[in-house]
């Protein structure tokens, strides 16, 4: 059904919905947050969102579905664009991310690793995490595997390098959230650069 003139579209009122979320899981954290919390982070009434979502595990399980969504879509590489340059590009988004105009990207990996650490407990929210981490790790081995078909890497094990190099960017990014390690990303950076990307080019 179309919205009438005038209104505010489903998608909108679900984007105010989820940037709320945002701003009450950043307040009260994933334990203590209720629906009435999200509900006074906008201006929209509280059955607004009991019209769009069932109930608040609902709601957090597509929260979590937009989170990733805006990593994964806001990868930007020019057409034509060499292995290195893509790689470095989808690297860099990984462990800094893009800009948003509300909350930053570390304010977002924050909750992002709220939800990420309980989803132990949680089957649905980690096969989210887990379709999210194999779509990050398989981009990298794309990107791999076609530097090595144009001859421009070396021959190494594609997907053991995809691995490892998704490894190391959530391990930084885990060392920079839970342990406060503010330097963490650009020191995986360097060890990146250095101790992994060096080693995709052959020999002179």
């Amino acid at each position: 059904m179309s919205d009438a003139p005038g209104t505010v579209s489903a998608k909108d009122t679900e984007e105010v919905i989820m940037e709320a979320t945002f701003r009450a899981l950043s307040k009260h954290g994933y334990t203590d947050l209720r629906m009435r919390d999200i509900g006074e982070e906008m201006d929209l009434t509280r059955q607004v969102i009991h019209y769009h979502f069932d109930g608040k595990y609902d709601l957090l399980s597509s929260f979590l579905e937009y989170v990733i969504d805006q990593y994964e879509g806001s990868v930007e590489v020019d057409a034509g664009a060499d292995p290195r340059t893509e790689l470095d590009a989808r690297i860099d988004q990984c462990l800094f991310g893009p800009e948003f105009e509300e909350f930053s990207h570390w304010d977002r990996m924050k909750v992002y690793h709220e939800l990420y650490t309980h989803a132990q407990n949680d089957g649905e929210h980690r096969e989210i995490f887990n379709e999210h981490y194999d779509r990050i790790r398989g981009s990298i081995v794309d990107v791999v595997e076609a530097g090595i078909e144009q001859g421009i890497f070396a021959p190494v094990n594609a997907e053991r390098m995809g691995q490892l190099i998704t490894d190391v960017i959530h391990a930084a990014r885990g060392r920079r959230m839970a342990l406060g390690h503010e330097d963490a990303p650009d020191e995986a950076r360097a060890a990146i650069d250095e101790f992994i990307l060096n080693s995709l080019y052959p020999d002179e």
